[in-house]
């Protein structure tokens, strides 16, 4: 496979420029950043007026999709074909020196740029307002009842082929000034986890509804990303 394959061009866009040796630019590193997560930022310009939005999103191959009400400032700003970025962030950890200069955090985090452009063809639109429900919960659009004709015209699905990225990874331990280490001051890594809860049943489901197979990939206690994760390969059909 070619390195244009596997790799992101890198660019004065996308370029890693602080702490420059934490930057990735492998699609593998990009993906697996932004597969672990269900909540984005996308960031656009109106009028000279900066916004970033939190929104969900998924990813398809090399496309990021995100979807949202026809209302949306958002969404009618980017349909007309706008640059747009992307970002992703994950705190994997609070790291504390024995400086305040050298406090930090591990953390995973991604970058990606393109010029976002609504989806309008009907059967690519249903089909991804399938996909939003199937990436991350595996096969449960079959489950469902049909998507309305109302509900495909209140929806509005941008997609956003990914043209450069950029990931930023710290994750080790405590970077202290060699002098610093001998102060009888406590340094270490406090590790942070988003971690599953137990379900909570709707009060009103039909008697004799037991929740699917396909949902074990949620347990109770388990990480978060890695529920994603997994989601994403079987989404993936891997």
């Amino acid at each position: 496979m070619s390195t244009e394959t596997v790799a992101y061009p890198v660019t004065p866009r996308n370029r890693v420029k602080r702490m420059h040796e934490r930057g990735r630019y492998d699609r593998e590193s990009v993906y697996a950043i932004l597969d672990a997560a269900m909540l984005c930022h996308v960031a656009y310009v109106i009028e000279g007026q900066p916004y970033a939005t939190p929104t969900l999103f998924w990813r398809k191959g090399d496309t990021l999709y995100w979807h949202g009400s026809s209302a949306s400032r958002m969404l009618r700003h980017l349909k007309t074909g706008t640059p747009a970025c992307l970002t992703v962030a994950h705190l994997d950890g609070l790291v504390l020196a024995r400086s305040g200069f050298n406090h930090s955090a591990n953390y995973r985090s991604a970058m990606c740029f393109g010029t976002a452009r609504l989806v309008e063809d009907p059967e690519e639109k249903i089909e991804a307002m399938r996909d939003v429900v199937d990436r991350f919960y595996p096969d449960r659009s079959t489950l469902l009842r049909p998507i309305t004709p109302q509900e495909a015209k209140a929806t509005t699905i941008i997609a956003m082929p990914i043209d450069e990225a950029a990931a930023k990874v710290r994750a080790k331990g405590v970077g202290d000034d060699e002098e610093d280490f001998a102060l009888p001051i406590w340094a270490g890594v406090i590790p942070v986890t988003t971690v599953l809860g137990p379900v909570q049943t709707c009060h009103r489901l039909v008697e004799g509804i037991d929740m699917p197979d396909t949902l074990s990939i949620f347990p109770e206690g388990g990480p978060l990303d890695a529920a994603l994760l997994t989601g994403q390969r079987i989404y993936e059909g891997v």
